[in-house]
């Protein structure tokens, strides 16, 4: 019997299976940066006021082996999923966990809960990340033309989440459910990580009921059990890579390792620069005082906003006499943007100074407004195009595997970022936010002149 198929589409459009993924992406990133937005104030806040009591510069490194550690899973869900389980079932698997470790962190508010919370959440990402973008990517098998338009349309479903998530949760923690206690005032963290567990559940809920109708049979079976005339519209060679897989593979890997770089970087978000935005930002903004939690929706939301007109000059470049930029460009300029950002961020650094036990002047908000939009645009160059670089280089019976490679450079950044982010309180915040944007400056300047040579690789 003939394999079901997704739901069609015309020409110019694209199938409506890249929506659901879109809605099922939307809440599961609505629960990670839900919970991420308050994890480092969570580890930070004394414990009678709700939060744990953890010394800044461990809570940072906490935060950075937590947000490297769900990058380093994917590998083995990549593997597993090839392999033995599917596409399609290790996405439910892994919203399942995520979903049970945020409701851990909800249930536990104490280092018990923190670790058992942490931990779900860790696996279950390793099962989800990889395996939903891999999707996305399986349902263009005959027209890479649209690849680099559909991931920018994905990222979007993944930055309307993070933009929401932060709002709702920082808002629950730091408003609805303040009470004095002893004259304390104690943080509803809690209810902001039952929030991130609720939208796991409504994601998952939509991606099981309507995967059939939209997704056909993709992604349903391990990739070693599929034969030609597979959903993807290839054949699964049992034998070693070719000469031209190999070196696309490497292409892959050589990219992987300088967007540690770009990464290590921009994941100063959830820790360095909320710490710098909570302590040496002015957040009032027209009479409202803005909750530290609430500058991490800045990204998505101008992603939201940034997304669709890169995504139309990405198609409007391909159709030009000199046609689209190459990949390793668009990620070259990507890294350059961050750095750019970072210079931004050290002007305010030089009004404010890093001393936080006296703080004599705070910075103007838009500093950091600009600093997120700069950082924003060098995403957008470089990650949604770098999903799309995978699905169109990875050899097809590594495609998960090599998905879980590139998202764990992410792993490796972050690790990073976290030791980067705890020197601020000992080196501080001008040192390591300038050693930041030069680093990414230089690479990216260093990928520009390396862009021919990979270029003629991937071809």
């Amino acid at each position: 019997m003939a394999a079901s198929q997704p739901a069609q589409h015309g020409k110019d459009r694209h199938p409506p299976g890249l929506y659901l993924l879109f809605f099922t992406e939307m809440w599961e990133r609505f629960s990670y940066y839900g919970m991420r937005a308050l994890l480092t104030l969570y580890l930070t806040t004394a414990l009678i006021s709700g939060g744990l009591g953890f010394d800044k510069s461990v809570a940072m490194s906490i935060y950075g082996f937590f947000t490297g550690a769900v990058y380093f899973t994917p590998l083995a869900g990549g593997y597993l999923s090839d392999r033995y389980i599917g596409r399609r079932r290790a996405i439910t698997i892994g919203g399942i966990l995520m979903a049970l470790g945020n409701f851990a962190l909800f249930a536990w508010t104490n280092t018990t809960g923190l670790y058992i919370g942490l931990g779900l959440l860790i696996i279950g990402n390793g099962f989800f990340k990889p395996n939903i973008s891999t999707l996305v990517g399986e349902l263009y098998p005959n027209d890479e033309g649209k690849k680099d338009a559909a991931f920018t349309i994905f990222y979007m479903g993944i930055n309307i989440g993070a933009f929401f998530a932060p709002l709702v949760t920082g808002y629950l923690a730091d408003k609805l459910f303040m009470t004095s206690a002893n004259g304390v005032d104690h943080f509803g963290y809690r209810y902001g990580f039952l929030a991130s567990a609720i939208g796991m559940v409504i994601g998952q809920v939509i991606y099981n009921s309507l995967g059939n109708r939209y997704l056909g049979d993709i992604g349903r079976t391990p990739v070693t059990t599929q034969t030609e005339g597979n959903s993807q519209g290839g054949t699964v060679a049992a034998g070693p890579l070719t000469t031209k897989e190999k070196q696309r593979t490497a292409v892959i890997v050589i990219i992987t390792c300088f967007v540690i770089f770009f990464w290590a970087g921009f994941e100063q978000a959830g820790s360095s620069l909320t710490l710098y935005a909570d302590t040496f930002v002015d957040k009032h903004f027209f009479g409202f005082e803005v909750p530290t939690a609430w500058f991490q929706s800045l990204n998505p939301l101008f992603i939201v906003l940034l997304a669709p007109v890169l995504s139309s000059f990405w198609i409007k470049l391909s159709h030009t006499k000199r046609g689209d930029l190459s990949i390793p460009v668009k990620m070259a300029c990507g890294m350059i943007l961050l750095g750019l950002g970072y210079m931004v961020l050290i002007m305010a650094v030089l009004q404010t100074g890093s001393d936080a036990t006296n703080v004599v002047v705070q910075s103007n908000i838009m500093f950091i407004v600009f600093t997120y939009l700069l950082h924003t645009l060098g995403e957008l160059f470089l990650s949604p195009v770098g999903l799309s670089m995978v699905s169109k280089l990875a050899p097809l019976k590594l495609a998960s595997l090599l998905m879980g490679v590139w998202l764990a450079s992410s792993g490796v950044a972050n690790i990073l970022a976290g030791y980067l982010a705890a020197y601020t309180q000992s080196l501080g915040y001008f040192e390591v936010f300038g050693l930041i944007g030069l680093m990414a400056i230089v690479m990216g300047i260093i990928l520009l002149l390396l862009s021919g040579k990979l270029v003629r690789m991937m071809e």
